[in-house]
């Protein structure tokens, strides 16, 4: 730690608490639903994920907090606000965001698209023929689906499922009480949540939940309905694990599963119309605290909008598409292993294609001289061609070894289904590592050559998912040089077999060397501060928690260093803090893609270093999950890293500054100041460099034995 300036201040002063920097996140998500200069459906996107985010925060870092509650546990956190206090802050500022988010929606989104030809109507708004038809697709498509379930003494209220929708009635008393009765009917999962009429103006839609409402006396034939509602629910999500008996790692998992319908309600969602009587009566039997319960002022669950997000026909109301480029010409894809023995190369996704890296996989189970196979899988899509090449490889007698991660949040069950087929192939597969989440991104290929055993590699900061890659910003390296090699394989090994933690020249792993190495690359910084050299850091990240590092940092930027953190999601640290943090900029970019890229970059006086990692800096990245961090040595990839660092924090539209207090705020542009939107900037870049890449060599290229045979 640096010494200029003094000891270092320390307090809940100089932090800001986690859930609620989380929370500002989705509300800069929120802004981009109530920005009037995004196109139309792309705010209905936007709209769609604050709610699918609210799930999981939920069912994750609510749900955590409301177990320490239970356990007595009344520590602070960095910021000063014990659990409970955290739980208070949460429930504010989630009611706030909720109303916000329900009057863009209702008073803008909708009828926004009812002006362009796209209605959610109420069934009171149809015409008598659109009625009758909402009537019939009751009778033969919803209701055989459906299930009243009362609720008495002799019936206990059902467990209804986290995320589920569901009606709730209350009928009239049965002879010779004065009491309600109450059913529960659930909305089907299965079928369409928007129903679809026929109609001379443009697309007419009801919600699946009303068309069941309206035929109430279909559902209790002889009953009278007093009222109805919406209801939801969201149960806590996470897995506990016992490491003692007899289970193996892959039961464990299937059980907690299995539990997680069981588990505590931590979200109540009622519609606002709902009575006291019937909210009252539905908490208290869901068992769910009153602080918990939201009363919605329009439809529940918005994440029923990607449906009209999807509509074709509108293109008019979306961003103009980004297709991802090429960064490696058709004809060189096909012979991968070649172009690696002549270069790195470096893959900016989305605006660079993911086809290298599916090429590497599919190259290798076609290769009669590839010998092995290793990966890393954290997250992939359903039908994956990554998977899909490793299965084909497995069937072909590589050896083929593959780290799947059981526990990988709400893709479990998906991650047990394929690699199980995996495993019926014949390749290898390790169900993560006890104690760690396996969150590295590695995939390594070791091929017999003419010059003798080769080892290929890719090394990523986002998941080996081929859809995501269109949605998400991440960073690939790929690269066939030795070093890097035998670091890869000395990693596989470790968390395969039994070895001591391996000692590598270029990757850095976690969690047994990376906050090491951080806190150094850091703390070098701050020395050539002080001895009067050039010294800045750059980083890019989602989340920046740690608090060690975060002290780091700070005694970085009081020693002199300039700090510029681009972090899309949690920031703990409070930059501008007079004496303190003054030399820290904090800005974070939401756009059209999610930033998820991380890379760090050292100035060190000159000769400069630029990392990529699978992690944040936060402690479970840094101390509780395997990963990976590595350097990008090659001269021209190390160009295209620092020039998409340069553009992302020059961005004038989708950027917000950090200040001190913890709010973000728009940039200010000077008066003629041409707008810059980094991720459309970075599109840009891309395919230039793509059509660069297309022009005709200027010489002659001699053909060889390595090269293709015509």
């Amino acid at each position: 730690m640096s010494k200029k300036g003094g000891k270092l201040p320390k307090g809940p002063q100089y932090f800001i608490n986690r859930e609620l920097s989380w929370l500002a996140f989705n509300e800069r998500v929120l802004e981009e639903a109530a920005d009037p200069g995004t196109p139309l459906l792309e705010r209905l996107k936007f709209a769609a994920i604050v709610s699918s985010n609210l799930d999981e925060f939920f069912m994750v870092r609510v749900a955590a907090l409301q177990n320490t509650v239970r356990e007595g546990d009344t520590h602070a956190d960095a910021a000063g606000l014990t659990p409970e206090a955290q739980l208070a802050a949460i429930s504010e500022r989630v009611h706030a965001m909720v109303a916000e988010q329900y009057r863009v929606v209702v008073h803008q989104l909708l009828p926004g698209l009812a002006a362009e030809g796209i209605r959610l109507s109420t069934l009171a708004e149809l015409d008598t023929p659109q009625r009758a038809a909402a009537a019939a697709y009751f009778r033969d498509e919803v209701l055989p689906a459906l299930t009243p379930l009362a609720i008495d003494f002799a019936r206990p209220f059902p467990m209804l499922a986290s995320l589920s929708l569901n009606l709730v009635f209350m009928l009239t008393p049965a002879v010779g009480s004065t009491r309600p009765r109450v059913a529960i009917v659930q909305v089907p999962p299965r079928l369409p949540r928007l129903v679809r009429l026929a109609s001379a103006e443009g697309l007419v839609f009801v919600l699946l939940e009303d068309v069941i409402r309206a035929e109430a006396e279909s559902l209790f034939p002889g009953q009278g309905v007093l009222e109805s509602a919406a209801a939801r629910l969201a149960r806590d999500s996470e897995l506990e694990l016992d490491d003692e008996g007899g289970e193996s790692y892959l039961e464990q998992i299937e059980e907690e599963l299995r539990n997680r319908r069981r588990n505590d309600v931590v979200r109540l969602e009622v519609e606002a119309g709902a009575s006291e009587a019937l909210v009252d009566l539905f908490a208290r039997q869901a068992g769910a605290d009153r602080r918990d319960l939201y009363r919605v002022p329009g439809p529940l669950d918005l994440r029923f909008l990607w449906n009209l997000v999807d509509l074709p026909g509108f293109d008019h109301l979306r961003d103009a598409p980004l297709i991802p480029v090429r960064a490696v010409r058709d004809q060189d894809l096909a012979r991968i292993f070649d172009v690696l023995d002549q270069r790195d190369l470096l893959l900016h996704h989305p605006y660079d294609s993911f086809d290298p890296v599916v090429a590497l996989v599919e190259a290798a189970a076609e290769d009669p001289d590839v010998l092995a196979i290793k990966q890393t899988l954290y997250r992939t899509s359903g039908d994956s061609p990554i998977v899909a090449a490793l299965t084909r490889a497995a069937d072909q007698g590589k050896q083929v070894t593959v780290i799947v991660e059981l526990m990988a949040r709400f893709d479990e069950q998906r991650n047990i289904q394929w690699a199980r087929r995996l495993e019926q192939a014949g390749a290898h597969v390790i169900y993560g590592i006890r104690g760690y989440k396996v969150h590295a991104k590695a995939c390594l290929v070791v091929r017999r050559t003419a010059q003798g055993i080769r080892r290929y590699l890719h090394l990523g900061t986002g998941n080996y998912n081929d859809r995501t890659a269109r949605l998400y910003t991440d960073l690939g390296l790929m690269t066939s040089a030795p070093d890097f090699g035998t670091d890869a394989s000395a990693f596989f090994s470790a968390l395969t077999g039994y070895s001591d933690p391996p000692r590598m020249r270029k990757l850095v792993m976690a969690p047994t060397q990376l906050r090491e190495r951080l806190l150094k690359l850091i703390e070098r910084e701050a020395r050539r501060a002080e001895s009067g050299q050039p010294a800045e850091i750059r980083a890019k990240m989602n989340s920046l928690v740690d608090v060690p590092t975060v002290h780091a940092l700070y005694a970085a930027a009081r020693a002199g260093v300039r700090i510029r953190l681009n972090v899309r999601g949690i920031c703990t640290l409070r930059p501008g803090v007079s004496g303190l943090s003054d030399r820290i900029e904090v800005v974070s970019i939401v756009g059209r893609f999610l930033e998820h890229a991380r890379i760090f970059h050292f100035l060190n006086g000159g000769d400069e270093e630029v990392y990529l990692a699978s992690a944040d800096w936060m402690t479970r990245n840094l101390d509780r999950r395997i990963e990976l961090m590595f350097p990008v040595e090659d001269a021209a990839c190390r160009r295209k890293v620092l020039q998409a660092l340069d553009v992302l924090f020059q961005d004038t539209v989708k950027s917000r500054r950090l200040d001190g207090e913890g709010t973000y705020h728009r940039p200010r542009r000077a008066r003629g100041e041409d707008a810059r939107a980094a991720q459309v900037e970075l599109y840009r870049l891309a395919r230039r460099t793509a059509e660069q890449l297309e022009q005709p060599p200027a010489g002659f290229e001699p053909l060889t034995h390595s090269g293709p045979v015509r």
